[in-house]
């Protein structure tokens, strides 16, 4: 389900795309700037999340799970925060659709469909991996805790990244 979330959060982005909201925030330093600093936020909130025991992280004996909808929400959002993504298919797609193209947009419709499914099987195979190793890290305690450190550092790092990239 994750996967689905993933994939499914990049939606915005191809109708930003194609709508030229992508071009806004590139010409927009201050709509790029209200965008960027609301990732850093979600990132930093993250990492915090992921040192705190009660973090994404936090692994119970009997797990509570979060609901489908959770996921796809939680997996929109870190896409919708991210505003390069947007830039990249405005620069990327483009580039596939021939100037005498009779549908434009249905091709770039086409052109994100297959992106979209690509996403989604790297994503499952990555669910599958994920569920396969679940096991080695549950019963190693240790391991949780260097995971749940490294994400926290990879989320402060990526959130100070993110502060200082230029359009």
């Amino acid at each position: 389900m994750a996967a689905f979330g993933c994939t499914l959060g990049i939606l915005p982005h191809i109708a930003a795309a194609m709508l030229g909201l992508a071009a806004v925030l590139h010409a927009s330093a201050v709509a790029f700037a209200a965008v960027k600093y609301a990732g850093v936020a979600y990132l930093l909130f993250m990492a915090w999340n992921a040192l705190r025991e009660g973090g994404s992280l936090r692994v119970e004996a009997a797990p509570s799970r979060r609901s489908d909808l959770r996921v796809v929400v939680d997996a929109v959002a870190v896409n919708l925060l991210n505003p390069k993504l947007s830039i990249f298919f405005v620069a990327f797609l483009p580039q596939f659709v021939g100037a005498g193209e009779a549908h434009p947009l249905v091709r770039m419709g086409e052109l994100s469909a297959a992106f979209m499914l690509a996403t989604f099987v790297v994503f499952a195979l990555y669910g599958v991996f994920a569920a396969a190793a679940r096991r080695h890290v549950l019963d190693r305690p240790r391991v949780l805790a260097w995971l749940r450190r490294s994400f926290a550092a990879a989320f402060g790092a990526l959130a100070v990244r993110l502060a200082f990239a230029e359009r």
